[in-house]
């Protein structure tokens, strides 16, 4: 597998798939790759802490309706946001660039090497 479809494989199950990445020889060998899933597994990390949060200070307005339908709304296109970054970082990664995202691009290529 060339490395482009390898670090773009990377952003396909998020956390799972850049953990393989980092565990499989010769993708972990790679610094193309290893940027990547490290950018993969930071970004997947961050929106699962994000969520978490946003659950955890909400949670106490669900007994108002209309504020609660509101929160609820924007978790929902919060979530929908996701896919288009991750289909754009795929298609990055398999045109062979190395995008970086603000705050954990930097860490990702100072891990990667």
């Amino acid at each position: 597998m060339s490395p482009s479809f390898a670090g773009a494989l990377a952003y396909a199950m998020g956390l799972l798939t850049g953990l393989f990445f980092l565990w499989r020889y010769p993708y972990n060998r790679d610094p193309f790759v290893r940027f990547h899933a490290f950018q993969s597994i930071f970004l997947s990390a961050f929106y699962m802490l994000f969520f978490m949060a946003w659950a955890g200070i909400f949670e106490t307005f669900s007994v108002v309706g209309f504020i609660w339908r509101v929160i609820v709304l924007v978790w929902y296109l919060l979530l929908l946001a996701f896919l288009p970054l991750t289909l754009f970082l795929m298609y990055k990664a398999f045109r062979g660039q190395r995008f970086s995202l603000p705050f954990i691009g930097p860490l990702a290529d100072k891990l990667a090497g």
